[in-house]
């Protein structure tokens, strides 16, 4: 239940309702538009949003939709029922056009069962009908008229026809070059068409001079249309053509009429899904348009509202350099009504319309532009008081028809009622209605009513304070700057700035003085408390921002610095790494060198002992075993044997290969390069006599 019935134009539904339409593509679609209305029926709601949810994602993600043509054909099949009557060529291709988006809409959605759930199942019980497709491909072409094989007597017409037309219009043009020739026609004259048939232009003091019939003359007078009489009977039969090739498009649209009279009854269905695919589309395009969503939603009556715009204002400043400023309302069991106060021009009556708008764009299937985090709940009945309902034929002032509007909200109002309220109390004399206003906002809140209510008066304040289920919220204001903000605060209420704007306006001082003293000192104090209330909450709210932004900062650089030390990190074992494995591959290749090196000597020395026939071994105490021993004399120069002790020649010793290793990677240096963590005092025993081994081996 919505009250009062203008309640869509108090609300601005009705321009959110011309903005759905204007994004239909049939006039179908905007009656569905149209008959759109309010809900209470959670699973009816659900549904509505999650079919929206879904074109909007096949919008944003699809490449494209198909479905151009979304053509009401339902009037005219409605007509074929009738015996006799038959469908126009217009209509053909209305029908053709559609059942061919109708086609492809329905094969989109084939096995789409996962990503459009509600729409596949709306699609999957659509039936299809190529049997008509293919009748109409037949007699339709894509330009819209009837095609030369329809039928086969249609062809031969034409044919006639076309054959019929061609030789007139060579005999004609040599007529008209003839009078042209003969100065009876002007030379710049062409062929004419008077009621179908050709005719020549000539002045009318020549007509006299081409035998013919005069079939029109020119509003002046001063030139004749005539049609030669040699071709009279031709274009006799080209008429008669004409009307033959009539008579056969109209047995041509009989019969297929008769083929689709059987299919009407299956037919009807299948366009009122393409009249909901057109409508749940246009909610699609608006809700991305105004850049809305798909909130979580109870069935208690509740509103958790974050950063929700009006989306007609926010349509308006879009294109501005202004921005606008989001609400957060949340009202439940504990906080069922907002009072809300403020200056006026300050937005009080932008926020009352906002809570109406957009709690019955939800409940009519309509996204709405909150936040994601944003609850809906659902009420069973919305009633509003705003605007001036006086009427001199009903005999109804402005504070009378409030209060007819006060009856109506206490007669019905209840737990599942939403109650909007401007301006609550005003049109009459200030106490009177003030206290008229506090003993109804008393008893809507023992029916535990929820609602958003707008006033400027004192003790409805005061009354809210002290009352459990009641809140006040302020509309903040700029007293520095005296600009509104537009900003709703819940908790506190909100001066009405009225000295601050008087004064601001130009108002004499002593007229402001004077006021302020038969108002009272308290009046003032508890305004001036207000405002002081209000400053001081801007000041704190303002240090609490830049504290946040400073622990976010701070917080951005301590995960900087711990990412880098990590990176560094990272670095440092990945160079230890890198560094043992080269250790390890310098090592790897000299242990090859010395290996390949003593291959190689011993494959010479094998080599050598093989051509002389004797074993080579090493020396021995500086003599070789395969010589006798000789022993070098004092001077020098002369050796002898050590056996007998007689001087012999120095004999010619080929000294064995002389041998250099490349030099093994010493521990102190791997040390000092960083492959090894631990520096060496002195090499191991047991790298000396592996050391020493090799030597001898060597």
């Amino acid at each position: 239940m919505v009250y009062p019935e203008n309640f869509e134009s108090k609300i601005k539904f009705d321009k959110i309702r011309q903005f759905v339409q204007k994004n239909c593509l049939s006039d179908m679609g905007r009656d569905l538009v149209e008959a759109m209305k309010f809900s209470t029926e959670p699973t009816e709601i659900r549904e509505r949003l999650e079919e929206t949810q879904e074109f909007m994602s096949i919008l944003e993600e699809e490449d494209q939709f198909p479905g151009d043509h979304f053509s009401d054909a339902r009037p005219f099949l409605n007509k074929v029922r009738v015996e006799g009557l038959f469908l126009e060529v217009a209509e053909m291709v209305a029908l053709k056009q559609s059942l061919e988006s109708l086609t492809a809409i329905v094969r989109f959605f084939h096995g789409k069962d996962e990503r459009y759930p509600r729409l596949t199942a709306q699609a999957g019980d659509i039936q299809l009908f190529p049997y008509i497709l293919q009748r109409l491909d037949s007699i339709v072409s894509r330009h819209g008229s009837i095609k030369d094989t329809a039928s086969p007597e249609l062809g031969d017409i034409r044919h006639r026809l076309q054959r019929k037309q061609n030789g007139i219009s060579r005999r004609m043009q040599a007529l008209l070059q003839q009078a042209q020739t003969e100065g009876w026609a002007e030379k710049d004259t062409s062929i004419a068409i008077r009621d179908g048939r050709m005719v020549i232009p000539v002045p009318s003091a020549y007509k006299r001079k081409i035998n013919g019939i005069v079939h029109d003359e020119s509003a002046t007078g001063k030139t004749s249309y005539i049609e030669p009489a040699e071709i009279v009977e031709t274009n006799n039969e080209i008429r008669e053509l004409e009307l033959e090739e009539k008579r056969e498009i109209t047995r041509i649209l009989r019969r297929f009429a008769e083929d689709l009279r059987p299919y009407v009854d299956d037919l009807i269905p299948a366009y009122d899904f393409l009249a909901y695919i057109d409508f749940v589309r246009a909610k699609a395009a608006f809700s991305l348009y105004i850049e809305a969503t798909v909130p979580a939603f109870s069935e208690r009556p509740e509103m958790f509202w974050y950063s929700a715009r009006h989306p007609l204002l926010w349509l308006s400043l879009k294109n501005s350099d202004k921005n606008i400023v989001p609400l957060k309302i949340e009202i439940d069991e504990t906080q069922r009504i907002i009072l809300i106060s403020g200056p006026n021009a300050g937005g009080k009556s932008v926020c009352l319309q906002t809570a109406g708008l957009l709690q019955y764009m939800f409940q009519c299937g309509l996204p709405v532009p909150v936040s994601e985090a944003s609850r809906f709940g659902i009420f069973k009945k919305i009633l509003i008081d705003m605007g001036d309902e006086q009427s001199i034929e009903n005999d109804l002032s402005t504070y009378s028809s409030h209060l007819i509007n006060m009856k109506n909200f206490l007669r019905y109002g209840d737990e599942n009622t939403l109650i909007l309220i401007d301006e609550f109390g005003t049109g009459t004399e200030p106490m009177l209605g003030g206290a008229i206003a506090e003993a109804i906002l008393k008893t809507l809140n023992q029916k535990q009513v929820k609602g958003v209510i707008t006033t400027h008066y004192t003790n409805l304040k005061h009354f809210a304070a002290e009352t459990t289920g009641i809140e006040n919220g302020a509309m903040l204001y700029d007293s520095h700057r005296m600009l509104p903000l537009f900003e709703l605060c819940i908790g506190k209420p909100g001066s009405s700035f009225a000295f601050e704007i008087a004064k601001k306006i130009g108002l004499p001082k002593e007229i402001l003085e004077d006021a302020a003293s038969k108002i009272g000192e308290d009046h003032i104090n508890y305004d001036k408390h207000l405002k002081d209330i209000a400053r001081d909450k801007r000041y704190w709210e303002e240090k609490r921002r830049r504290i946040h932004e400073n622990e976010k900062r701070l917080d951005e650089v301590v995960e900087k610095y711990r990412q880098e030390l990590t990176e560094a990190s990272r670095l440092r074992k990945e160079i230890i790494k890198e560094a043992q494995q080269k250790a390890q591959e310098i090592i790897h290749s000299a242990n090859k060198t010395i290996e390949q090196t003593i291959r190689d000597i011993r494959e010479n020395q094998a080599e050598k002992e093989k051509k002389s026939g004797k074993k080579w071994r090493p020396k021995k105490n500086g003599y070789s075993p395969n010589k006798p021993a000789l022993k070098k004399n004092g001077f020098g120069k002369k050796w002898k044997n050590c056996k007998t002790g007689k001087k012999i020649k120095r004999p010619k010793i080929k000294p064995p290969l002389q041998l250099r290793l490349p030099r093994a990677p010493q521990p102190n240096s791997l040390y000092r390069k960083g492959i090894l963590s631990v520096c060496p005092t002195k090499p191991s025993e047991k790298f000396l006599k592996s050391t020493t081994k090799l030597r001898l081996s060597l």
